[in-house]
């Protein structure tokens, strides 16, 4: 791939910088049908894409046409590695500024920390990658620490992710299974007597979880696992009197343990396991007077070698755009 720029102008003018990509079909891919993809760069990052044979010809105010030229470089090489690009690929290249570093980085190499460059969990299904700074240092506090908490607002990718180390770690062979919890606690509204044994109770509680482990393991694998017992998704009370070993264990919406739950979910951590705590402080559906045991986990164990915190705000939720703006409204309400 090769790279022209004219000399750097006065500033404030436009500049422009042409990429040539050598195979024309993945142009065509990294364009996008009606040249979609290169409109969703052009309007993130304000600058013109124009396409000439097999260049494209980046225009716009120096530091906003660098980093789409290194979004542009940066998908053009997954695309030479066999993957596809979407719109989510394309907003995260965006947010990461388009580091094109290290693309082939192994999940076994993983746990050795990641030196620079890209950060990428291997799963049976796809490869995953941050798509925000605070997931990518979440990430490598997850691979590296025993116990990580994962704080803030719905649709930062706190669980999804966790569940995603989870899954290339079992698969890797550093755990023997993987252990998904969370609080069976309604959201806000009374729902009743619900009809069915104990695990059709509880599974609507569990169904983000089994949503999760769907998109990194193949759906038949997942049921096998289950009945193995090599996955195990449980209500949080489930986990009293366990000792969880040579696990990775999940506890997600953790905002809606109480203190003593918490206490015991930590203290089931055995040898060779990794512990993730997930939690929304503004999603609180606890009875009025109820202490909520993230918050006190947070004031308790902060501080303490081996636990990290990870924080996440409304700028990195990766779910449709208006939920930041969403989030944001609600947060200076607050």
């Amino acid at each position: 791939m090769a790279i022209s720029a004219l000399p750097p102008p006065p500033a404030g003018e436009l500049q422009e910088t042409a990429l040539e990509f050598p195979d024309n079909r993945l142009l065509i891919d990294l364009c996008g049908e009606f040249d979609r993809n290169l409109a969703q760069i052009e309007h993130k990052l304000g600058v013109q894409i124009l396409r000439r044979g097999n260049q494209l010809a980046v225009i716009g105010e120096d530091g906003s046409r660098q980093q789409a030229a290194a979004v542009l470089e940066a998908l053009y090489q997954k695309l030479e590695a066999g993957r596809t690009i979407d719109a989510g690929e394309i907003d995260g290249e965006i947010r990461m500024g388009g580091s094109a570093e290290n693309t082939g980085t192994r999940a076994g190499d993983q746990l050795e920390m990641f030196q620079g460059g890209r950060v990428e969990i291997k799963t049976r299904k796809k490869l995953v990658e941050p798509r925000t700074e605070a997931q990518k240092a979440y990430v490598r506090a997850l691979f590296s620490n025993e116990l990580g908490f994962g704080i803030g607002p719905a649709g930062t990718g706190k669980t999804y992710l966790a569940v995603a180390v989870g899954v290339s770690m079992f698969i890797e062979g550093h755990v023997d299974k993987i252990i998904l919890s969370r609080p069976a606690v309604e959201a806000g509204e009374r729902l009743g007597f619900l009809p069915g044994d104990m695990k059709e109770k509880v599974e609507p509680y569990m169904q983000p979880l089994y949503d999760a482990l769907g998109d990194f393991l193949p759906g038949k694998q997942v049921a096998k696992l289950i009945e193995e017992k090599r996955i195990e998704i449980a209500p949080l009370a489930f986990m009293r009197g366990r000792t969880l070993s040579n696990a990775f264990v999940v506890l997600d919406e953790a905002q809606n343990a109480t203190s003593m739950q918490m206490k015991m979910f930590l203290t089931r951590l055995g040898e060779g396991s990794r512990m993730v705590i997930t939690g929304d402080r503004s999603q609180v559906d606890l009875p009025r007077g109820v202490t909520s045991g993230l918050h006190d986990a947070e004031r308790l164990l902060a501080g303490i070698e081996g636990i990290t915190f990870s924080y996440f705000t409304a700028k990195d939720v990766v779910r449709h755009p208006l939920v930041a703006k969403i989030i944001e409204a609600y947060d200076s309400e607050g």
